[in-house]
């Protein structure tokens, strides 16, 4: 088992990792769109937010040596079920290989977020 850990993503606020890699499967935890240049929520609608989500996934990914065509789950949770076809329009253009995905909408999310994505991926 290996804790992953990138800069270039958000860091852990609290007990927990980033990612960790274990029999060639990586689990992330859930990314919200926190900008990691500046430590706090940047983009104020789901369109952005999504985007940042998907970076700090991707730079996860590359930390740990795999990329977006690896992910075969993903469980994606919306602060509001109304933003579903826009928070779609964004993750398509990152999960390309169409992984098995969970979505749900939540009653909050931390920080005030819009949505969160975490994700399975496999050498």
């Amino acid at each position: 088992m290996r804790i992953i850990h990138t800069d270039k993503a958000p860091a852990a606020v609290g007990p927990y990792s980033q990612a960790i890699k274990v029999n060639g499967l990586l689990y992330t935890s859930g990314q919200i769109a926190i900008d990691p240049v500046v430590g706090k929520i940047v983009a104020k609608n789901i369109e952005g937010q999504a985007a940042q989500c998907c970076k700090n996934l991707g730079a996860i990914l590359e930390a740990a040596g795999y990329d977006f065509s690896e992910v075969f789950k993903t469980t994606c949770f919306l602060a509001d079920i109304a933003d579903f076809a826009a928070f779609n329009a964004v993750y398509e253009k990152y999960f390309i290989s169409k992984p098995a995905r969970s979505c749900v909408a939540v009653k909050d999310l931390p920080a005030g977020a819009l949505c969160e994505i975490e994700l399975i991926a496999a050498k």
